[in-house]
């Protein structure tokens, strides 16, 4: 199993703990820290996989700069992103399983706990759902064409904006549960996620047409 898989399994697995931190009430700190984890995670195996694929020549320090916007680095990022789509064809989708796999174990988590209305629970699983089966027909969102499929769903800033609305949201609420936090902030998080989660498939749907 390739490293950037087991980094998958590794968050898929660390989520499941959290969920049975929070409804334990466990210490708050240690579970926002292991939610920065799982979210660092979504983008470490990322590297890890390049690193693999180039046999280590495309170092932690190459890969952040790429992501940060140097043009020479972000050009050899994707020319290792088009290798591994073709010597790893399941590396993109398990790295997606695992995504999704992580995001519906925090949405039943606040789900069940009453912190989470449950439409918005079914909402977000019918987007992925059917938005993941057309984008698996066609490849990865990192092939993506068009530019306003780039721009919102697979630009770095697309990415990192979503990783981090997603920590803040998924934060928030087990500290409402855990502490006692405002749960009016937590609607205004959860709310702004849902908007960015059916923002970026839009521009899955708008690329595959």
């Amino acid at each position: 199993m390739r490293a950037a898989d087991i980094a998958t399994v590794v968050r898929v697995i660390l989520a499941v703990v959290i969920a049975y931190m929070v409804l334990a009430k466990f210490n708050a700190v240690a579970v926002v820290a292991l939610i920065a984890i799982v979210i660092f995670l979504d983008a470490f195996d990322g590297f890890l996989a390049m690193s693999e694929e180039s046999k280590g020549r495309f170092s932690f320090s190459s890969y952040a700069r790429s992501m940060l916007g140097n043009k020479r680095l972000a050009a050899e990022a994707r020319r290792i992103k088009e290798r591994i789509s073709r010597t790893a064809k399941h590396g993109a989708r398990m790295d997606v399983a695992g995504d999704r796999a992580v995001e519906y174990i925090f949405w039943i988590t606040f789900t069940y706990l009453a912190l989470v209305p449950l439409l918005v629970a079914m909402l977000v699983v019918i987007r992925h759902s059917f938005v993941d089966a057309v984008m698996g027909s066609k490849g990865t969102s990192s092939r993506m064409k068009t530019r306003f499929a780039r721009a919102v769903y697979s630009s770095n800033i697309g990415r990192g904006g979503i990783n981090i609305v997603k920590f803040l949201a998924f934060s928030y609420l087990s500290l409402v549960y855990i502490i006692g936090y405002p749960i009016v902030i937590g609607y205004m998080l959860t709310a702004l996620l849902v908007i960015y989660i059916m923002a970026r498939g839009a521009a899955e749907l708008y690329e595959s047409m």
